[in-house]
């Protein structure tokens, strides 16, 4: 026997799925232009993200954080950071990973979420995303 309310909620739940579907093998990551980054003397890329507003300088004057974090990344995240040129779609940098790093598992789940984490922190952007 069919419920009502069951219905009405596998109806919900396939609209969300439907609407929550992406296909990042099509989506071109491009480098905030305001993050900038060094190659320290391991070869690994350094993001230098300033911080900037009026919390932010509280929290540096009476807290002292530094008005400058440094996020090193290791030989993965340097690789992908460097590739990302804002041509290159997320299928070619998985393709590229896959032959700079033949032993690694899970490449492409892999790099969309670690492409997710730059998005969600303003390091990066999806081309012709509009931007906050």
């Amino acid at each position: 026997m069919l419920h009502f309310g069951t219905d009405v909620k596998r109806r919900h739940i396939y609209k969300m799925k439907k609407k929550n579907q992406q296909n990042y093998l099509d989506y071109i990551p491009v480098k905030n232009p305001d993050i900038e980054f060094q190659i320290n003397e391991d070869g690994r890329a350094v993001i230098l993200i300033e911080w900037k507003g009026f919390y932010h300088r509280i929290a540096q004057k009476f807290f002292h954080r530094p008005r400058v974090s440094d996020i090193t990344l290791d030989d993965y995240g340097t690789f992908v950071w460097t590739a990302v040129d804002g041509v290159k779609d997320v299928h070619q940098l998985s393709q590229e990973m896959e032959q700079k790093f033949p032993s690694m598992e899970k490449t492409m789940s892999r790099l969309i979420k670690f492409l997710e984490i730059m998005h969600d922190n303003h390091m990066i952007h999806w081309k012709g995303e509009k931007q906050k």
